[in-house]
């Protein structure tokens, strides 16, 4: 089993240099390794440098289609931050094979009842909506744009 991803923010303190070598999306100061963008972190064992983080999109799984969960996950592309779950509309199916779990699909937000649902904060706490487009941290009480989902009430659970 591969292991757990790992999201970085921009600004956050990776690692030592003595640990890794700098890579696409990362910049060092201080003896340290940050990172330059928002995204999944890779560590490349080979070398065992840190490479690439994507700052323009967030590759995602697909999970359900409506109430109904997926017999197995399919990717899709959206530009939202990496640990974000979301609510999203496929807009736009891969040409090579419609279906094939690893094919990408492009999903979109456009609508009110769609973006974020949960999202959590740097600090690791869940974040509050606040509006229609903000979200807060409830310990540090930052704030962050997102695109806030109304979610309708047949998908809540209580």
């Amino acid at each position: 089993m591969a292991p757990p991803a790992r999201y970085c923010v921009p600004g956050e303190r990776l690692c030592s240099v003595d640990e890794a070598t700098a890579g696409g999306g990362t910049y060092t100061r201080h003896g340290f390794i940050f990172s330059s963008l928002a995204g999944c972190l890779e560590k490349r064992s080979e070398d065992n440098g840190v490479c690439s983080i994507n700052s323009r999109f967030a590759k995602v799984h697909i999970l359900y289609v409506g109430s109904t969960p997926l017999k197995s996950t399919f990717r899709g592309t959206i530009r939202f931050r990496p640990g974000d779950i979301v609510l999203a509309k496929v807009v736009s199916f891969p040409l090579i094979s419609l279906g094939d779990a690893q094919s990408n699909y492009l999903l979109s937000t456009a609508e009110n009842e769609l973006g974020v649902v949960v999202a959590r904060s740097e600090a690791g706490v869940h974040m509050v909506p606040i509006s229609w487009c903000e979200m807060q941290c409830p310990r540090t009480h930052t704030k962050d744009f997102r695109k806030v989902a109304r979610v309708q009430p047949q998908f809540l659970q209580t």
